[in-house]
């Protein structure tokens, strides 16, 4: 409020300038109350008070289809959808951009974006999120498009979802579970659709709700005997029970799916092979590189989230050392933390990772904010010591300026393009110099009738030279311990 920024010195003038019944009135006179220290460093247009807390409309949302054939090839009744979001810190630019970002969600999930209309508020509203007289303009904003469904950016309560729903009369849902319905699309293999079950199911337990009869006493609550003594459970609470039981037993099935991809990871880590983990918003083009990387054949769409699965390819640098290249799940702003925790056993690739890619896209308004959600999962998931490369992506889409920016703030960063080619050249050059390499150089004249150590050489570590003589392979290399160990009868007398 205007009132409670205006400096001690106007307070003291009002008291003796105005009687008590005109004071407060003169409190809202913005002349009066204007502060130079305080306003002059305030964001924007300033209005008047009723203009700073109106719902304000965010032009260029809209996604209404007008192709038939575009329509059809969807094969589903698109929801109409009002987009709602409250801005309480930065700038009007951050607020429309985050509210793009979830219209950009609503049209993955499937959905037709009608408008989109932003609050300026301090915190969200406890009740209705937007508050009460806003809920009811949001109403008729509802009526006037059409809509059936409002999407809030933002994870609600349940309270807050109930009350605002109450108000508006059409079905209301929050930024997570929009983010959850999108996993659900998406998810192919069975340890994705088992992560994205027990998503929903942490994400739907508090929220369950019930009337009538739902909420009536169950028979059978004691022993069995003519009476049922003991009250017995409602039908909420079985519920509750029932999905606590599922999501228990989804703990188990990831728990063991876990293992296998454990022992794939020991089997890697005993063949001393290198680990490189693609990381990055969604959308950046973290399929697209990986394809262009190692022609891996992964789904590629311009749409958020469009693979989940993870998928791990075998690559090789161009000194000829072999490595595996892992593509994760994309991150978003305000990921949520049911997400976070579910898909927790997947992030993993990064933790364990020798080196990761983090993929920024060069062309979107603001990367950075891209990267720092990036980190910030990164961060959650214990991977901060691990070496990262940013790998700024559509470079031929993207303004000089942005990629002059960037490459200027972040040290070790690169500009590619994974669809014209551009930079992969200097993208594999630096992975290979990134890579860890092998503790040891050796030299040994290995028999023939020792191949498979020559082979494990290739394999494992880093061959500098190989020759062969009558006696046999005259081998350099760069080999880890335990490799060394069974080269050392091999090594010339003068080399010791």
């Amino acid at each position: 409020m205007t009132s409670s920024s205006s400096s001690s010195q106007a307070t003291k003038r009002l008291a003796h300038s105005y009687p008590e019944g005109l004071r407060a009135d003169a409190l809202m006179e913005e002349d009066v109350a204007w502060s130079h220290e305080i306003d002059t460093e305030r964001d924007g247009d300033q209005f008047d008070r009723s203009e700073r807390a109106a719902l304000r409309r965010v032009a260029g949302l809209s996604t209404e289809l007008e192709d038939v054939t575009e329509v059809e090839y969807r094969q589903l009744r698109l929801e109409r959808v009002v987009l709602v979001g409250v801005w309480t810190s930065g700038t009007v630019q951050d607020a429309e951009n985050s509210l793009a970002e979830l219209a950009a969600l609503a049209e993955t999930a499937g959905a037709m974006v009608l408008d989109g209309v932003i609050q300026r508020r301090d915190k969200p509203d406890a009740a209705t999120y937007i508050g009460s007289g806003k809920a009811d303009e949001l109403r008729d904003i509802v009526l006037e498009t059409g809509a059936d469904t409002v999407i809030c950016d933002g994870e609600l309560s349940p309270g807050q979802l109930i009350h605002l729903e109450d108000v508006v009369k059409v079905k209301v849902i929050d930024r997570t579970a929009l983010i959850l319905d999108i996993f659900a699309q998406h998810a192919k293999s069975r340890e994705g659709k088992a992560q994205v079950a027990l998503a929903q199911m942490q994400y739907m337990l508090p929220r369950l709700r019930g009337w009538g009869q739902s909420l009536s006493r169950q028979m059978g609550g004691g022993s069995g005997g003519l009476a049922t003594r003991g009250p017995g459970e409602t039908k909420i609470e079985t519920d509750r029970r029932r999905i606590r039981e599922k999501m228990a037993k989804m703990r188990r099935e990831i728990a063991e799916m876990k293992t296998g991809r454990e022992i794939k990871r020991q089997e890697r880590r005993r063949h001393k092979v290198p680990s490189v983990a693609i990381a990055g918003y969604t959308n950046a083009g973290k399929s697209s590189l990986l394809n262009r990387l190692t022609g891996a054949g992964v789904l590629v769409e311009n749409a958020l989230f469009a693979t989940l699965d993870p998928t791990v390819r075998r690559a090789e640098t161009p000194s000829g050392r072999l490595y595996t290249l892992a593509d994760t799940v994309g991150f978003v702003r305000h990921l949520p933390h049911h997400l976070v925790e579910a898909f927790r056993s997947t992030m993993e690739e990064v933790g364990d990772s020798d080196l990761i890619l983090h993929v920024v896209d060069g062309s979107h308004p603001n990367p950075e904010e891209q990267l720092a959600a990036v980190r910030e999962v990164i961060r959650d998931v214990g991977a901060t010591d691990v070496p990262e490369i940013v790998v700024i992506n559509k470079a031929d889409a993207a303004d000089p300026l942005t990629l002059q920016r960037l490459l200027r703030v972040e040290k070790h960063a690169i500009a590619v393009s994974a669809r014209t080619g551009k930079g992969i050249a200097e993208l594999l050059a630096l992975i290979d110099d990134e890579l860890p390499r092998p503790a040891v150089e050796i030299e040994a004249l290995v028999p023939y009738t020792q191949g498979k150590l020559v082979a494990r050489a290739h394999t494992e570590g880093e061959v500098i030279s190989e020759e062969h003589t009558a006696e046999g392979t005259l081998l350099k290399a760069r080999v880890h311990e335990e490799l060394a160990a069974d080269l050392a009868p091999y090594v010339p007398t003068a080399a010791l």
